[in-house]
């Protein structure tokens, strides 16, 4: 920080910043100004140092988008530093709707809809941006991204078996959706920015407006097909009395088919095929979720996170099975 002109004299009111379940943040101030630091867990996996500076990356190119983001401030990709690349962003006002309304956002109906349609808003303009202006052209590899979709996520089910006391997840339907999304995949899209982990939990919501006011946890970004991030947030939109991420329920907001309704507003994409990107969503995110548990069976996790995301990868599952008719 003293190295690029961020602030003199300590680190103070250092505080962890609760709600994720891999990464660490840290939210600190020096001079008066408030940072947000983000660096790998203590068990760092092996691809954990890429991926900070992977999201550092992303980050920078948002800049001057009209995507809400933590606008980034710094970053080290040097290990030697803090022993894992790192990067600190601005503080973002907001609360992470996953863990609870405050007021008023908890006592108006009018603002948690208006909270709800910002969330098809975020992605659609994520879809918007630019990569090649944005300087994240090679962020990924778009030739054949979809059909490497369910052979990769495969693959990476089967990866939790090296995991040392790891004893398999058991997961319903795992194979029978794989062959339903191989033989149904779109034939053409077209390619864009991707959060790739897009739901209620990976959000600063405004405090005082029904409004997203940052979208957060960018590991997983990538070039590939926005209308995944879509699928993301419908596999986890709120249904009925359910209370699908932390204790937020479907009172008050609008209904899945009125998400996809507002995302059609602010895209040009071809919605006809959003079913499948919501089936891959569910096979895709229960996937990534049952990781943390094989970590957690190794000691790596804490064990009721592990357990929790455990029962959500297969909810996931389930709601796919239900959506193929099977």
């Amino acid at each position: 920080m003293d190295s690029q002109g961020l602030g003199k004299g300590p680190i103070e009111a250092a505080e962890r910043i609760a709600g994720g379940t891999q990464n660490v943040l840290l939210r600190f101030l020096r001079a008066d100004r408030a940072y947000v630091l983000r660096r790998p867990p203590p068990h760092k996996r092996p691809n954990s140092d890429e991926t900070m500076r992977r999201e550092a990356r992303v980050l920078a190119g948002l800049a001057g988008s009209d995507v809400p983001h933590p606008g980034l401030i710094a970053a080290c990709g040097d290990v030697d530093v803090l022993g894992a690349a790192f990067y600190l962003m601005e503080a973002v006002e907001g609360f992470n709707p996953s863990m609870g309304l405050p007021e008023p956002h908890l006592s108006d109906p009018a603002m948690r809809r208006s909270m709800g349609l910002s969330m098809p808003d975020a992605i659609a303009a994520l879809g918007r941006v630019d990569v090649a202006a944005a300087g994240l052209a090679d962020l990924g590899r778009p030739d054949g991204w979809l059909e490497r979709q369910v052979e990769r996520w495969r693959a990476h089910l089967a990866s939790y078996d090296a995991i040392e006391g790891y004893r398999g997840g058991q997961i319903p339907g795992v194979e029978q959706v794989a062959t339903w999304l191989e033989e149904r995949r779109p034939a053409s899209w077209t390619p864009g920015v991707i959060h790739g982990d897009f739901h209620f939990a990976n959000v600063l919501i405004a405090p005082d407006r029904g409004a997203v006011a940052a979208i957060v946890d960018w590991e997983l970004a990538t070039i590939g097909d926005p209308l995944l991030d879509l699928g993301h947030l419908l596999a986890t939109w709120p249904a009925g009395g359910s209370t699908v991420i932390g204790g937020l329920s479907a009172v008050a907001l609008p209904s899945p088919d009125e998400v996809i309704q507002r995302y059609a507003l602010g895209s040009c994409r071809d919605m006809s095929n959003i079913g499948w990107y919501h089936v891959l969503a569910c096979y895709r995110l229960g996937i990534i979720l049952e990781g943390t548990h094989a970590r957690a069976q190794a000691g790596q996790a804490p064990r009721l996170v592990g357990d929790r995301l455990h029962a959500h990868a297969i909810s996931l599952f389930e709601q796919a099975l239900g959506l193929i008719g099977a």
